[in-house]
């Protein structure tokens, strides 16, 4: 199945460059977004349909790297400042630093852990989703769905 993934590494970068603009607007910095897709796996779901497939995001594997985006934003504060992830719109706790050694001796608010929290994991699964969706359009754009959806069959 990584044949097809395989064959839209070009149309991957295009979009990749198109997407740089959403992910400085998100919450994660670049390398964040780095960490999150190498966590990610692409997948044409109803791929023997072709009204009804579409690129999706399977996201299974971001929780276990959702610390080590905290441990990233912890190293990132640490030299001086935080790109994305610094929480300004978000409601709740003040982010950044003190959260940051809150969370690591275990008295972060929320989800009990001290780590991640759920906000943060549907915020990655909302924007991997986001470019899973920007890729297909521009499959079909360029000309190339048919193709890629064929593929995948195979």
């Amino acid at each position: 199945m990584s044949e097809w993934t395989d064959a839209i590494v070009g149309e991957r970068m295009t979009v990749d460059n198109q997407f740089n603009e959403r992910v400085a607007a998100s919450r994660f910095s670049s390398q964040e977004w780095g960490l999150i897709m190498t966590a990610t796996e692409f997948e044409i779901e109803n791929a023997d349909d072709p009204e009804a497939a579409r690129v999706v995001a399977d996201t299974s594997s971001l929780p276990a790297i959702m610390p080590e985006l905290e441990n990233l934003r912890s190293q990132m504060a640490g030299m001086g400042g935080a790109p994305g992830g610094d929480g300004a719109g978000d409601s709740g706790g003040s982010g950044g630093v003190v959260d940051s050694i809150k969370g690591a001796l275990g008295l972060g608010g929320g989800g009990g852990s001290g780590g991640p929290s759920d906000e943060e994991l549907e915020a990655a699964e909302r924007l991997v989703q986001e470019y899973a969706d920007e890729l297909q359009a521009h499959l079909e754009e360029v000309g190339k769905w048919e193709q890629v959806r064929v593929a995948y069959q195979e």
